[in-house]
């Protein structure tokens, strides 16, 4: 195929600037019959001296998650990257998982369609360097690593299933230029399928530092899987949604003892994730999502927990009619709305910021800042 698959990604670097800013790549070589070396500088008046229109690579990044597909095509320019394609797709890659400890015939299927599509994509659009990884629900399955050699050899795309410290690395790079300005310390975290990610940041500096970082291994599906959401009427509900919350505290509990001394007083918080970009929604009254309006939004806390409380004493046909949130995330919102509530019961913070990019964004930084770099 058309394209060379990435090695792995550092640490964030500097500081970019609000908007999704990476360093851009280092310019291929020439195009073919362009001038030698030794041609004469060009001139207006000898254009055919003109040396080349530089041609700038293409980059792509895909995350294939416990929970969604999603493809990133971008071409650097002189201040970030503009994006030329893009996919997301559910395909519930973890569906089953907890109980089975595999992972099944049928979720494979629906991600190798998905990994398909993005494989013609990366065709269709010449993409010169590429990062494709998976995380929790490849890093857990005993039968990850044949479920990556059939993608590769079904589509030619090499997966690569990266630790958990690297997914949240690469998800503070892609997203922490949306932290609101300020002194102390800074909490990023990535509610995804199978785990959660979080990430004191220390920005005293001005560049951001990961301090400590914490993996608990509940997303919207494995907490789903583990504790579901249950109940005949509202009262159950609400039971069952609090008998999840305890136990992603529990998880939370070691870090938070780790990291207390720390952070003497309130946070910056920072949310990537489905899960807080659709209560965002809600929270705006979207007819449908829009990313140009969530990506970068302060929402108030007490707002997010007061449409969490709701959600969980809704039935899965009731939250399936709401905007925003429809039938693909009717039965694995309230999974979300219990760990996000878990996380601001043990951070408090008035204001919670809200990022439509994360390790996509991550990933094409990294490659673009790599090729720039290369001699």
């Amino acid at each position: 195929m058309a394209y060379r698959p990435a090695e792995a990604a550092p640490s964030p670097g500097a500081r970019p600037g609000r908007a999704a800013s990476p360093p851009t790549g280092r310019p291929p070589g020439p195009s073919k019959g362009a001038p030698p070396a030794s041609a004469p500088p060009a001139s207006a008046s000898n254009p055919r001296t003109a040396p080349p229109r530089i041609q700038r690579g293409t980059y792509a990044a895909l995350d294939l998650g416990t929970n969604n597909c999603r493809l990133l095509i971008a071409r650097p320019q002189e201040d970030g990257f503009v994006v030329v394609d893009a996919f997301s797709r559910v395909v519930r890659l973890g569906e089953g998982l907890a109980a089975t400890g595999r992972l099944s015939d049928a979720a494979m299927d629906r991600a190798v369609s998905a990994l398909s599509i993005c494989a013609d994509k990366l065709m269709r659009r010449h993409v010169t360097l590429v990062r494709s990884v998976a995380t929790e629900a490849c890093r857990r399955a005993t039968n990850g690593a044949d479920f990556v050699a059939r993608v590769h050899r079904e589509t030619g795309i090499a997966l690569e299933v990266i630790t958990a410290e690297t997914e949240a690395k690469l998800a503070v790079l892609g997203c922490h230029a949306l932290l609101e300005p300020g002194d102390g310390p800074a909490l990023v975290f990535d509610i995804g399928g199978g785990s959660t990610e979080l990430v004191l940041l220390d920005t005293a500096a001005g560049e951001p530092r990961i301090v400590d970082w914490f993996s608990a291994p509940w997303g919207v599906v494995s907490l789903s899987e583990n504790d579901p959401h249950m109940g005949h009427d509202a009262d159950a509900l609400q039971a069952s949604y609090h008998r999840m919350k305890a136990r992603v505290a529990d998880a939370f509990a070691g870090f938070h003892g780790a990291i207390g001394a720390r952070m003497p007083g309130p946070m910056r918080l920072l949310g990537t994730s489905g899960t807080v970009t659709t209560l965002a929604s809600v929270h705006l009254k979207l007819p449908s999502y829009d990313r140009r309006a969530i990506d970068g939004l302060i929402v108030p806390s007490e707002s997010m927990r007061a449409i969490s409380a709701r959600l969980a004493r809704m039935s899965v046909s009731e939250r399936a009619t709401l905007a925003c949130i429809g039938h693909e995330r009717a039965d694995l919102v309230v999974a979300g709305c219990a760990i996000l509530d878990a996380i601001l019961d043990i951070w408090p913070a008035e204001r919670l910021g809200v990022a439509d990019r994360g390790i996509r964004e991550g990933i094409l930084r990294t490659l673009m800042g790599r090729e720039r770099a290369r001699p």
